[in-house]
């Protein structure tokens, strides 16, 4: 039997023996699903060139920006939307009216405000993530038990110190829950961003391709999304053991 750590490459191992099988099939053309080695070349004509390395400095660029961005966004109003009764009144029914509005149908209205330049990257971005990293954390904040409140408010804690040392505990596995489904939206988005009006980038990289048929080099990107968003959503989960201790995530 196979470990837990041997289960993933095993995992890998056979989607790619599928994968090579099924390019090697008669009548597949290989325009349209090149096989492994095929893909494999084409990564490293991009590294070699440098094409490869340059889109993924700027796509983790922009990732990073709307990431920040939206997340401080998102855990600030949604503390505020979920302890504050007034605020959550007027400004929680809007953003539930944005939530099915998807990033990609933003990106024209983005263009038009921002211009095609990064800000129209970063706002699609934010926006995806904010709305993400909001629910959770109003949904973390409003859920708090109320005998930690009652018990907080009978040892003479003050309002500002309930938040702090009660509330922000209480809501702090939703909130790292919430930052961990942005993450993976910021790379969602991102490509949704870079489809229109952009120049370089993993997302333009797969536009360009798809224009030249050159399947190959979708699939290196397509992979590499992959790997990113996985390995992100593992340092999630890690550091989430580290600072939220007193929730198994």
């Amino acid at each position: 039997m196979l470990g837990r750590a041997g289960r993933v490459p095993a995992a890998l191992a056979g989607a790619v023996l599928i994968w090579w099988v099924l390019s090697a099939l008669p009548g597949v053309n290989p325009v349209f699903l090149p096989n492994p080695p095929a893909v494999a070349r084409a990564f490293v004509e991009l590294w070699q060139d440098g094409t490869l390395l340059g889109d993924l400095r700027v796509s983790l660029g922009r990732a990073a920006i709307g990431f920040a961005i939206g997340s401080i966004l998102g855990v600030l109003v949604g503390l505020l939307t979920s302890r504050t009764r007034l605020i959550g009144h007027a400004v929680t029914p809007m953003l539930m009216l944005l939530r099915p509005i998807p990033a990609i149908a933003l990106v024209p209205l983005a263009i038009v405000w921002f211009g095609i330049g990064e800000g129209s990257k970063h706002f699609v971005i934010a926006y995806t993530v904010f709305l993400a990293v909001w629910l959770s954390t109003h949904h973390g904040a409003s859920s708090v038990a109320g005998t930690y409140i009652r018990a907080s408010r009978s040892l003479g804690a003050g309002h500002l110190r309930e938040f702090f040392e009660v509330v922000v505990p209480a809501a702090a596995p939703h909130i790292v829950a919430g930052l961990r489904m942005g993450a993976a939206l910021a790379f969602l988005s991102l490509v949704a961003a870079e489809l229109t009006g952009a120049s370089s980038g993993i997302g333009f990289r797969i536009q360009e391709a798809r224009q030249f048929m050159q399947t190959d080099v979708m699939f290196v990107n397509l992979i590499l999304l992959g790997v990113l968003g996985a390995a992100l959503d593992a340092a999630f989960v890690a550091a989430s053991r580290r600072l939220v201790h007193w929730e198994v995530m």
